[in-house]
């Protein structure tokens, strides 16, 4: 019986595997590739390729195309999409577990591990590659969805468990009858074709970059407070202006890959995204930003929300380029004054 099925008309998935039920993993997989734009021909050669079937072919093409230029996103995404529909699983989860950890703020790359992990029955890595997918972008339905399938795969499992030492437990069999009809029916196998899906992703390192593809960093659209002007809280007011300009010029010194003054515009008890220590965190964004090649950074549609006189929310819609990707993202930052200066406590993808 078919385990993955066809969900997208422009490339088809011929995995098989024996049960139904996670047939949306494919649909996930194969909208991730089609969220990063190709960008070269030799990589729309590759996807054509391997929408005709010819796997083999395409990923000769991939790797061409990688070794002139081997640290470009969208070409090891590809790849990785490539050896997953090759059933070489071991090999993509080599190539996907890289991207997590040169972009870690991208969650398509954990999302194809939890795809492959799925179909190898590893249902607690593939929970955990999703629960960090939905934590580098919380608004990510894909992996919301796919998470809900690996908690009844493993309901499943547990219930199942509970029968064999006692056959006669009675709710045990309700439960498990209740979870395989859910997996064996009512979702549908495949998603509607809507085209290039453009997923918001947040940023991500710089890659070898051309600068003369650069464009002049944009100055931010700075929207009204969104606090009331008629309370006459004058601190409040003035919150939305002094934030601007500090994202501005942390946007600024991003972009002209100062470090020290990008790492300064952070507060002493900034929350980590994945809580390692300060000083980790801070060696490899100095890591990433110093990679070669130029960095443009730019804000726009910012709204900052004022909690306190000393803590405000800011939400705008970042912009990165570099040569070899180029991002947009809801961004969320959590403004903390300290001594006067606004700086950023905590930053999150979503809305």
């Amino acid at each position: 019986m078919s385990f993955f099925r066809r969900s997208l008309p422009r490339i088809h998935s011929p995995c098989r595997a024996t049960k139904p039920g996670l047939a949306l993993f494919a649909a996930a997989l194969l909208l991730s590739v089609l969220a990063l734009p190709v960008r070269a021909d030799v990589l729309q050669d590759a996807s054509k390729l391997l929408k005709q079937g010819q796997a083999a072919q395409a990923l000769e093409k991939t790797e061409q195309y990688l070794a002139t230029k081997p640290k470009d996103a969208q070409g090891r995404f590809l790849k990785g999409l490539i050896l997953t529909e090759m059933n070489r699983g071991q090999d993509a989860i080599v190539v996907f577990t890289k991207l997590t950890e040169d972009y870690p703020e991208l969650p398509e790359p954990y999302n194809n591990l939890a795809v492959i992990y799925a179909q190898q029955k590893q249902y607690d890595k593939a929970k955990q590659a999703l629960e960090m997918a939905i934590r580098t972008h919380p608004s990510y339905a894909t992996a919301h969805e796919n998470l809900g399938d690996i908690y009844a795969r493993m309901a499943s499992q547990a219930y199942d468990k509970a029968l064999q030492i006692d056959s006669s437990n009675a709710s045990a069999q309700t439960k498990l009858s209740m979870i395989r009809e859910l997996m064996g029916s009512g979702r549908p196998t495949s998603k509607p074709a809507i085209g290039p899906v453009a997923v918001v992703q947040p940023q991500t390192k710089p890659v070898e970059e051309k600068p003369a593809e650069v464009k002049p960093v944009a100055a931010p659209v700075v929207a009204p407070t969104t606090a009331d002007p008629k309370a006459g809280d004058s601190k409040v007011a003035d919150a939305s202006g002094e934030i601007a300009k500090t994202l501005d010029a942390w946007a600024a010194a991003w972009s002209k890959k100062n470090v020290k003054a990008y790492l300064a515009y952070y507060a002493r008890d900034f929350q980590t995204p994945r809580g390692e220590s300060r000083a980790t965190w801070e060696g490899e964004r100095a890591k990433r930003i110093n990679k070669p090649g130029s960095i443009q950074v730019s804000i726009e549609g910012l709204r900052v929300t004022a909690e306190t006189a000393d803590r405000a929310v800011a939400r705008y819609r970042q912009h990165y380029r570099s040569a070899s990707l180029k991002t947009s993202s809801n961004k969320v930052l959590v403004m903390t004054r300290h001594d006067g200066k606004w700086l950023i406590q905590q930053e999150r993808v979503g809305k």
